[in-house]
């Protein structure tokens, strides 16, 4: 089976959970054939060394969602000539954008919130879906034929037909106040958005690609999600979607931390929930990676027929050291993630000020770096002058050199050279996160068996399931007395920490993800109608005929067929079975029989086809197949 991998921003060359969770998925299903289109969206992921893959990834196709049109990767014979759009496809392209801006620039009637997905399902919020889907296919299909899409993406049209939009009586009312420059930063992103459309990844008769492929897999929601949109589009490949970050709330909580006016962040907003709208109705089969991704998927429009939760697989192995180690009888809280202002550092050291008071000899250590987030060095500057306020260094003498209770650290120090050592330091866990997606920190914490203290957000109550503590968001006292309580209670802590490795080990690892998307695949493809671009061999008339190969071709060594009787026969060297005799039915031994030179194969086995005549079946090492 041929599987095409679409990511962005991911797999194979960045770093992160996003490039393990695939890396371990394509490892792991060794069965199939993989082709991977990856969308960078940062300059430096290309600029890092490449790595080694398995041999079954068959092609890595590359394409940045940055900077210019890469050259070379356009896909229209006529762009390929330099040749520019004409008037024809300056006029096709005004009618698909024009459609394209209607459908997500617009409120609809009777209709939802601006920016966001439709308060109810009604003709127009249909019409409007009708309508993106007309523009988004349109554009496509110039793009496949003639090229250029880049550059009238660019062009001054595109900027009048935005504006016009905008400017209509049923705009978005965020978007009506919107100036030339907002209206070119919205057309700039549309491009990069866009740019999927205009690559040379789908393949024709010439050269392979997307429309070749058996499945598209698609590893998150947005522009990775656009090239399996128009494989099932145009070849009727089945799309299944896998987000284990919704793509469309992460695209909110990016927006909201960027620079950007107001017309520029809802426009973006409303083609974004249309994009994701488009892609649920489109897609076979979804994937979200926990309930709380699940809910949004249905609030942009999901059918729950096509839902299905698949827990993200994480490997335990390097935690079965510390689950296996003695009880760690000491008062330390740890607290392991990326340093930024979600986490909500200022309530967990507010929260330990108060522990303090319970138990004296309580430390906390804040382990972890700063991520991408521009705010992130700044907020760490001010957690540390915080602790550093409420916790001055103390000492048991004038002559001792203090120490703080609290301490800040990363992982690849000299005490804590590797992420278990992390979780090996403390006693309990402690998640302090107003926002949060799946914890991934709290997972890893249950495979070391610790016990944990959490705030109620994201998938959290999902991923504890009853194995831990978990109290309300902002509230530092809540959080200090479940702390506290762990802390003064070891029995506790230990049937706690139990329980939780036991429910990480059934659901959250490796193992039980790579078992899902392997049934899930085979499940998509026996639903999926055979395809004359994935069929290679077809009738006079052009119709597909994937069973006209006879299954037997597929085994090595000669075959035979006579009437109704079709045999193979693999035996030890030397030796024929008595009903591989001469006549009528007789089968041709394989390459290392007596009388054929070359290596024996399963040696003392003999396997046969059955005989449609007798309906005999044969020994296969010690099991009996019909």
């Amino acid at each position: 089976m041929r599987i095409g991998l679409l990511t962005e921003g991911g797999y194979p060359d960045a770093v992160g959970e996003s490039h393990a969770w695939c890396d371990r998925l394509v490892r792991g299903l060794t069965g199939h054939d993989f082709e991977v289109y990856a969308l960078s969206t940062d300059p430096r992921q290309e600029a890092r060394p490449r790595t080694a893959l398995p041999e079954h990834v068959r092609l890595v196709r590359r394409a940045p969602l940055w900077g210019d049109f890469p050259a070379g990767r356009r896909r229209a014979a006529a762009e390929r000539k330099g040749r520019s759009p004409g008037r024809r496809e300056r006029r096709r392209f005004a009618e698909r954008f024009g459609d394209l801006v209607t459908a997500f620039a617009t409120v609809p009637d009777g209709g939802g919130p601006a920016g966001g997905p439709p308060s109810a399902p009604d003709a127009s919020v249909s019409w409007k879906a009708d309508r993106f889907a007309t523009g988004l296919y349109g554009l496509a299909e110039l793009a496949r034929e003639q090229g250029g899409l880049p550059a009238l993406l660019h062009s001054e049209a595109a900027v009048r037909i935005l504006e016009a939009v905008c400017h209509g009586p049923r705009a978005l009312p965020a978007a009506q106040g919107a100036q030339v420059n907002d209206l070119l930063a919205v057309t700039d992103r549309l491009e990069l958005a866009l740019r999927p459309l205009s690559l040379d990844w789908y393949g024709d008769r010439h050269a392979p690609g997307l429309g070749g492929v058996d499945l598209c897999h698609a590893t998150s929601g947005g522009a990775a999600a656009l090239p399996g949109l128009l494989a099932k589009r145009f070849f009727g490949t089945p799309l299944l979607v896998t987000e284990y970050g919704v793509r469309l709330r992460e695209h909110y909580l990016a927006r909201a931390a960027a620079p950007l006016s107001v017309p520029v962040r809802a426009l973006l907003a409303a083609f974004q929930g249309a994009l994701a709208a488009e892609t649920y109705a489109q897609a076979a089969l979804i994937t979200p990676g926990n309930t709380h991704a699940r809910r949004w998927q249905e609030r942009c429009g999901a059918d729950r027929a096509r839902l299905r939760t698949v827990y993200p697989g994480m490997d335990a192995a390097p935690f079965a050291a510390v689950a296996d180690a003695a009880p760690d009888d000491s008062t330390t809280l740890v607290w392991v993630g990326t340093v930024e202002p979600a986490k909500d550092l200022i309530a967990l050291l507010h929260a330990f000020a108060e522990v303090r008071r319970a138990e004296p000899a309580a430390t906390l250590r804040i382990i972890g770096g700063t991520g991408r987030d521009p705010r992130a060095p700044g907020y760490l500057a001010h957690c540390r002058a915080l602790a550093a306020q409420l916790f001055p260094d103390e000492a048991a003498d004038a002559r001792t050199v203090g120490e703080s209770p609290v301490s800040f650290e990363e992982i690849g120090s000299p005490d804590l050279p590797v992420l278990a050592d992390a979780y090996a330091s403390g006693a309990v866990v402690v998640l302090s996160s107003v926002i949060e997606g799946f914890p991934r920190s709290l997972v890893e914490a249950m495979f070391c068996g610790r016990a944990t203290v959490s705030t109620d957000t994201g998938a959290v109550c999902e991923v504890i399931g009853g194995t831990g503590l978990v109290v309300p968001p902002r509230n530092p006292r809540a959080l200090a007395a479940a702390c506290t309580a762990l802390l003064a209670d070891p029995d506790r802590r230990a049937r706690l920490g139990a329980a939780a490795r036991a429910r990480a080990l059934e659901l959250f690892t490796v193992e039980q993800n790579i078992a899902a998307f392997r049934g899930i695949y085979l499940e998509l493809i026996s639903h999926a109608p055979a395809r004359p671009s994935a069929c290679r061999t077809q009738d006079v008339h052009g119709v597909p005929r994937p069973f006209a190969r006879p299954a037997e071709s597929h085994v090595p060594g000669r075959w035979a067929a006579t009437g109704t009787a079709t045999r193979a026969v693999i035996a030890p060297a030397g030796r024929t079975p008595s009903w591989a005799a001469s006549g009528a039915g007789q089968s041709a031994a394989v390459p290392g029989e007596a009388g054929g030179g070359g290596a024996v194969r399963d040696a003392g086995q003999a396997v046969r086809r059955e005989d449609s005549a007798s309906h005999q079946a044969w020994p296969v090492r010690g099991r009996e197949q019909w």
